[in-house]
């Protein structure tokens, strides 16, 4: 039985050539992923992931890789920046396929409202409004099919359009409105403020106040999801946006699949990077390949969180999370135990 499970074939190929060529590397050096995880400090979770194309593997677990093995760092980065800038295009082309399905989803919700009222009086047969003799003239402000506006034919001329009929003239530049027709377009207006309103109401029930699912921002009012988005989340995810402030990203489902390294910079030998999740609506520094006594933070707007190692044989520490409407917003700095500072930009 062969070792690796084929990679998905959905992936893109820049991706796939490089958790390949992680493959090769880890089989080259004989290891096992128990020992992959013993030597780079990396969950053996998370090389499983890596490995089998279901997620990238952060730039800092690239370069702990490299030194395991052996391999120059420089050229393994470099495939990595490759596939990285892949990643990000495969993730927002499905962002913008769930988009369109949400839209889709609308449509054909607010379809099952029925056909707008009629906008005129209509034959039983054939469904065609009546029209008077010698009339071309539809109702002002109605539109014809397939949203076209209705024409009016020119009218013919006459000495004096002021006559009346009987003078001479061929009649007056329009039909005399027929009797009750102020209070039908009464009506029709009505109905078409109502069913406008009918529209609207739909649409923010279906998306929840706007098309991205975020509230407000011009009102005050916070654009990171809230503690009271819990049932829209994935199955698994405890929280989201100011209610993940605090607590701790894999307690609360928010890594694994759902995280991405959005910033990375070596501090020494210790790499320092921002976790982000966007379906979480948080960030989280960590620190990898660091030592006892080595500390990270994150900041984001004035509140900062912390995370160091503690015992001895550890290398990884990570903060609790911060709420961000997205990655941008954080930053992560890290103190060696040396005296050493180095910090995200």
């Amino acid at each position: 039985m062969p070792r690796w499970k084929a990679l998905p074939d959905e992936l893109d190929p820049q991706v796939k050539e490089f958790a390949t060529q992680l493959r090769r590397l880890v089989d080259r050096g004989g290891l096992s992923v128990a020992a992959l995880s013993d030597r780079t400090g990396y969950a053996k979770t998370s090389w499983e992931r890596y490995l089998n194309g279901r997620l990238l593997a952060p730039k800092g677990a690239v370069v702990a890789l490299a030194e395991v093995t052996d391999t120059d760092p420089v050229h393994l980065t470099t495939m990595w920046e490759l596939a990285e800038r892949a990643w990000s295009r495969s993730e927002m082309r499905h962002d913008m396929t769930m988009e369109a399905i949400r839209i889709s989803q609308a449509r054909a919700a607010l379809g099952e409202f029925g056909a707008p009222p009629a906008t005129s009086a209509t034959t039983a047969a054939g469904g065609k409004a009546p029209r008077r003799a010698g009339s071309a003239v539809a109702m002002p402000g109605i539109a014809g099919p397939a949203g076209v506006s209705p024409t009016i034919p020119p009218q013919p001329t006459a000495p004096d359009a002021n006559r009346r009929e009987g003078t001479g003239s061929r009649g007056p530049a329009t039909p005399a409105a027929p009797p009750g027709g102020g209070r039908r377009r009464l009506t029709m207006f009505l109905a078409g403020v109502v069913g406008v309103a009918v529209v609207i109401a739909a649409v923010l029930f279906l998306t929840g106040g706007d098309g991205d699912g975020k509230k407000n921002q011009g009102n005050g009012t916070s654009a990171t999801p809230s503690t009271g988005t819990s049932s829209r989340l994935p199955a698994g995810v405890k929280c989201a946006g100011a209610g993940c402030t605090g607590k701790d990203a894999e307690a609360m489902g928010c890594s694994g699949d759902l995280v991405t390294t959005a910033k990375t910079v070596a501090v020494g030998a210790t790499t320092l990077e921002v976790r982000y999740s966007r379906t979480c609506g948080a960030a989280w520094g960590r620190i990898t390949g660091a030592a006892q006594g080595d500390s990270v933070r994150l900041a984001a707007g004035t509140t900062t969180e912390r995370g160091s190692i503690t015992a001895a044989g550890d290398t990884i520490a990570y903060t609790p999370m911060v709420a961000v409407r997205d990655a941008a917003q954080a930053k992560a700095c890290a103190t060696l135990a040396s005296g050493q500072q180095g910090c995200t930009t």
